[in-house]
């Protein structure tokens, strides 16, 4: 019994039931805390504050990765061997519609999610499809930049600068690629199970994961693209 008259595991799990934080901890009776490796005293956290955790831990060490490419760019902009510069090498109109592509789908990316939210599925699934339409067309034309500059001879082996260039702009485009897989499947799962709570939860994932590759190319097209073409 407690001070307030109530058996210790009622008590408990009124606790559990008052916690407004509601992380989903398993209430116990209070005469032995429940312990192990990655558990408090309540028992261990819900799934889904794990998942969310680790996809943070993902996110931000995927942004450190970025920022490190950046910083090689930056030392290796001026290591040009006697090749072509980055002025040489910009088109801005095509980096200008490929900007454009991927802003807008980060758009209907939003969009998308605000039919998620008020459970429509058609909307749902013509926002995902535009959102990942735009991706492909983003992911296409980064492709033909690369075939073009090879063709001219411009590869990154040729110097230091096109090195840091090919990889920073190459890592973002095979992001963009993976995220469009991810879209696809998650197309998939929405038509086939609805709107479950883990399904719900992984669109939020996926909604983080594609606005922060928009910032991070919003990063290369000022520091690679626009600056470059007028160093």
């Amino acid at each position: 019994m407690t001070d307030t008259g109530l058996p210790a595991s009622v008590a408990a799990l009124r606790r559990v039931r008052e916690d407004p934080h509601r992380l989903g901890h398993r209430p116990h009776d209070g005469r032995e805390p429940v312990r192990g490796i990655g558990m408090g005293t309540t028992g261990p956290a819900h799934k889904r504050i794990i998942v969310g955790y680790g996809f943070w831990i993902f996110l931000l060490s995927d942004i450190v990765m970025f920022s490190c490419f950046f910083a090689a760019f930056a030392v290796q902009r001026d290591a040009t061997a006697g090749g072509p510069k980055m002025a040489d090498i910009v088109d801005l109109q095509r980096v200008a519609i490929e900007t454009a592509a991927l802003l807008l789908s980060s758009y209907t990316c939003m969009l998308s999610f605000a039919a998620t939210n008020v459970r429509n599925l058609l909307l749902t699934q013509v926002f995902l499809f535009l959102t990942g339409l735009l991706g492909l067309v983003f992911v296409l034309l980064e492709a033909w930049e690369f075939i073009d500059l090879a063709n001219r001879g411009i590869t990154p082996q040729r110097s230091g600068m096109l090195t840091a260039f090919f990889g920073l702009v190459g890592l973002h485009g095979v992001h963009v690629t993976a995220g469009g897989l991810w879209l696809a499947t998650m197309m998939a799962q929405v038509q086939v199970k609805g709107f479950r709570r883990h399904i719900v939860h992984r669109l939020i994932c996926f909604n983080l994961f594609w606005h922060a590759l928009d910032i991070v190319w919003i990063g290369i097209f000022t520091v690679v693209y626009l600056i470059g073409s007028l160093s």
